[in-house]
């Protein structure tokens, strides 16, 4: 897997900025030359004039600001961190992967990003995301191979991290824009339970389901990053079992959704978890999955079209032809339609919480994209398989778990039950390590062509 920033992952390059052994004017520089040298066939990153200087005076000013002691440091000192450019971060411009001006897009800093800097990160730069975070494609490619898609619409954060330029990425999942992303570049991808990280300051695509999340190459990354973003992040003591959690395989028309390259994957991924100790049953559920789909839809749309009323009224000709069509799909469905999928939907989150408890499961257990990155720069995939959990407001998160017959990375989704996002990163991290050695592992980094086209 992708190590960063010296061949360490966040965690350890969070522990030696802390503790002094590292320096963050270092850190800083190694990033810019990272991204100096990756980027431009990767194009994670938005472009940015002046970015190695704005961010050595951050790291700068960070140095002769902190506290000399490693236990005075706070947990990001010096950590480089990447955003997608739906979040406000005072200083940049927000232009959510739009021809809107950005004037208009601006606004107050993201809580999320006020954290972070709270923590002590310094902000790399905004990362690439699909228009307004709905599905019409930015430049960003897929390091494993740049004729691949990276995901989307966090395809700029997830990029960013494969590729070695941050330790730390953010995006958004309303969807399955954190978790797919995550999959297709090899890297962990965590989307806490809907409303634990503050989405002030973000652009909204469908309020009901937008939720952040952030990137890094390993689980013990994104819990580092979780316990300074979360709302009331427990200790990890708190989370400790002293028994292998149980999985659940929700078998029925959902899991049949994945392609037969991800299911062959899945099922020995099963194998190999069974073999490590673990319990994993088959579960019937989501028999109506065709409605529930539709049902998502029916608020996705909706929200999408309300979200951009204002914006879309004065420059509609701007936006590009797939957000203009779910602008206008939404604007055709009326209040009472709405408000019915509403109530669908508490009625599908009580079921589906109440099939796991009967059935004993502590984390389902999915494939966390229909397939390996599809070789189509013109579309991010498919969300389908990450769209029940994100409909139910679950915590999620894809661990690397092989490899494709084509080189290319696959993911295992792993949901837990809503606001137990603690105890799942805990159960996650043994699972990774038993999963990752379905396939190698690139400790050098995934290889970078150059693009062409």
């Amino acid at each position: 897997m992708t190590t960063l920033l010296g061949h360490r992952s966040l965690v350890q390059e969070a522990a030696a900025l802390r503790a002094g052994t590292d320096d963050p004017v270092d850190a800083v520089n190694r990033t810019c030359d990272r991204i100096d040298a990756v980027d431009p066939q990767v194009r994670a990153f938005v472009p940015e004039a002046g970015r190695r200087t704005r961010l050595l005076e951050a790291a700068r000013r960070s140095t002769a600001a902190g506290p000399g002691e490693a236990d005075g440091r706070p947990v990001l000192h010096g950590i480089p961190v990447g955003i997608k450019d739906i979040v406000r971060a005072d200083g940049l411009p927000t232009r959510a992967g739009s021809a809107l001006p950005p004037e208009v897009l601006g606004g107050p800093q993201a809580t999320v990003v006020d954290r972070l800097c709270a923590a002590g990160a310094l902000i790399a730069g905004k990362t690439v995301t699909a228009e307004f975070a709905v599905t019409a494609p930015g430049p960003t490619r897929n390091p494993h191979n740049p004729a691949h898609t990276p995901g989307g619409s966090s395809s700029g954060s997830a990029a960013a991290v494969a590729a070695g330029m941050v330790p730390l990425a953010i995006g958004t999942q309303t969807v399955g824009s954190m978790i797919r992303p995550a999959a297709y570049c090899g890297v962990v991808g965590f989307k806490p339970s809907y409303g634990r990280i503050p989405v002030d300051g973000v652009i909204p695509n469908a309020t009901s389901f937008d939720t952040l999340g952030c990137y890094a190459t390993d689980v013990a990354g994104v819990a580092l990053a979780a316990s300074v973003l979360v709302d009331g992040w427990r200790a990890p003591e708190a989370a400790v079992r002293t028994a292998l959690p149980v999985l659940g395989v929700p078998t029925g028309p959902y899991l049949e959704r994945a392609g037969g390259e991800a299911l062959r994957a899945f099922e020995e991924q099963q194998e190999l978890l069974r073999a490590a100790g673990y319990a994993v049953h088959e579960v019937p559920v989501m028999d109506d999955f065709e409605q529930v789909v539709e049902q998502l839809f029916t608020m996705n749309r909706y929200e999408v079209a309300r979200a951009h009323a204002d914006w879309f009224a004065r420059f509609g000709d701007r936006y590009r032809p797939e957000t203009t069509s779910a602008i206008r799909q939404g604007q055709a469905i009326g209040d009472a339609a709405y408000e019915a999928a509403r109530e669908r939907r508490g009625a599908f989150r009580a079921r589906l919480a109440a099939d796991g408890a009967a059935a004993g499961i502590d984390l389902w257990i999915a494939p966390s994209a229909t397939g390996p990155a599809p070789a189509d720069l013109t579309t991010t995939g498919t969300s389908i398989m990450c769209l029940p959990w994100s409909n139910a407001g679950l915590p999620s998160v894809s661990v690397p778990a092989g490899h494709a017959a084509n080189g290319l990375p696959l993911g295992l989704q792993l949901v837990g039950g809503f606001g137990a996002d603690e105890d799942l990163l805990y159960g996650a991290a043994g699972i990774a390590r038993v999963v990752d050695a379905a396939g190698p592992r690139h400790d050098d980094g995934p290889p970078h062509r150059e693009r062409r086209g």
